[in-house]
């Protein structure tokens, strides 16, 4: 019978037995795993029964091809491989300052904060900390804090949703995401609106203002539009459908769905269809005379993103730095300064 103290497990738990089951669950068998291990077969047994017999469970099933975990192999494999992952971070970060660097920060961003405020962000970094190695990932949401829980980044400029909030995390409101929507530049749409602009301005306005009015379009004017949206299931693409049936509309029909950029800036540009991209990704390409905004009302803001990091894991010295950093270029960027060490379970208001 398995000791209930923590003392008992953290005293008789081997490094190798952790690694021996880790590597039985990626390898499916016990011959692989200890060829994994640089051990024999005998020994991986030996150690893997030790084990079983301290925790006073059957963590694998003995099959005729290999094994599996059962329910107690799952939740030990989960807890081993965030015990190596804090080593090697550990391991990481020691020689990073015994090599006078500060070490690994990996940033993860959904697109709006990652065009806006990471970049900024990083150079910042990189003006003050010339060593510190930094990666990025641009994903959605969800993706990021799967890799968040994994250990594969330290830092989340994302949003959270229902599902994740029974999970250990620090929330730190930034701002929310005005959506719009986008054309190609020349789009018959924005001549369209041009016209009516200058059908309701006095003769006296000059001629520069005038070029560069544009009256409001209503979604009745849209409707029947070729869009480029958001995939199926997504917050977005509820809420621009939704969007419409509040204005007594049926969504549009005639779609693409894609949540590849590259894709959508291509594909207006060969076309006269119509996008729907948070605010700031808009005026980024737009910028760059990538694509035109339409003076077109879009009710479907998305919620509130912000900083998000694991609350039950110590922050290394370099995703330290980088978070005060975020912070500074967020309360410059948006006007308002991140909260500290919020409860997760205070979401963002639907």
């Amino acid at each position: 019978m398995l000791d209930s103290s923590p003392w008992y497990v953290r005293t008789r738990l081997k490094t190798r037995q952790l690694l021996l089951v880790v590597a039985l669950a990626e390898e499916g068998n016990i011959h692989r795993a200890a060829a994994a291990l640089n051990m024999t077969q005998p020994a991986a047994s030996k150690l893997l029964r030790e084990l079983e017999e301290m925790l006073g469970a059957v963590l694998f099933e003995r099959l005729p091809r290999g094994m599996r975990p059962t329910l107690y192999g799952d939740a030990l494999i989960r807890h081993a491989r965030a015990v190596l992952g804090s080593l090697d971070q550990a391991q990481e970060e020691l020689a990073a300052l015994k090599a006078g660097r500060l070490g690994h920060v990996a940033v993860g961003a959904i697109t709006s904060p990652g065009v806006r405020v990471l970049p900024a962000a990083v150079a910042a970094v990189k003006r003050t900390h010339a060593n510190m190695r930094v990666s990025v990932e641009i994903d959605a949401s969800n993706v990021l804090l799967e890799h968040l829980a994994q250990d594969k980044l330290d830092v989340v400029l994302g949003r959270l949703s229902a599902e994740h909030d029974k999970l250990q995390l620090r929330y730190e409101p930034l701002t929310g995401e005005p959506v719009c929507a986008v054309v190609r530049p020349g789009h018959p749409l924005l001549d369209a609106a041009r016209e009516d602009a200058d059908a309701g301005m006095c003769e006296r306005v000059p001629d520069e203002v005038q070029a560069q009015a544009r009256a409001p379009l209503a979604l009745a004017d849209v409707a029947r539009a070729t869009w480029v949206v958001p995939p199926v299931g997504s917050v977005l693409r509820h809420r621009f459908e939704l969007m419409f049936q509040r204005a007594s509309l049926a969504p549009p029909s005639n779609v693409v769905e894609t949540p590849a950029l590259l894709f959508i800036t291509r594909v207006l540009e060969q076309s006269d269809m119509i996008a729907v991209l948070t605010e700031d990704v808009a005026h980024y390409y737009a910028a760059h005379g990538m694509v035109a905004v339409l003076p077109l009302p879009m009710d479907c803001q998305m919620d509130d993103f912000g900083i998000i990091t694991r609350a039950d894991r110590l922050l290394s010295p370099a995703a330290g730095v980088m978070i005060d950093v975020l912070r500074a270029v967020s309360a410059e960027t948006y006007g308002v300064r991140p909260g500290i060490d919020q409860d997760c379970g205070k979401l963002p208001p639907e």
